[in-house]
């Protein structure tokens, strides 16, 4: 099954990085970038999240309302994608969106769990 909009999303999320963020080496200058890129890849992954929800509970799906009920949720079907979900949560909403880092390396941690995610859906 193919799933535009979340590649949309993921896409435009590496674009930012690519074109704005202004890598040099290991850190991103400019954060402002970081912030919005990291919050487009997460919106990414609880897209990926709700789908994988709405396959597995057909007409019983409700979106979660917060991370701990997406947690709570995925806990009970797969452990694997409530792990990949934890890790695009600290790496790109908490580190990246929220306290705006600079680190490349926990930006890319983010997008790699995020595309894992995707895998597993397809």
């Amino acid at each position: 099954m193919d799933y535009p909009e979340i590649d949309r999303y993921l896409a435009n999320a590496r674009e930012i990085l690519s074109t704005k963020a202004q890598k040099e080496g290991i850190e991103y200058k400019d954060i402002k970038y970081v912030q919005m890129a990291s919050g487009t890849a997460y919106s990414a992954a609880l897209m990926i999240a709700d789908e994988y929800l709405r396959k597995r509970e057909g007409d019983r799906f409700a979106k979660p309302k917060s991370i701990e009920d997406y947690r709570n949720r995925l806990r009970k079907y797969n452990k694997t994608l409530l792990s990949y979900l934890n890790e695009a949560y600290d790496t790109l909403h908490l580190a990246g969106y929220y306290h705006g880092t600079p680190s490349v390396r926990t930006i890319k941690e983010g997008l790699d769990a995020t595309t894992k995610m995707l895998a597993m859906i397809h």
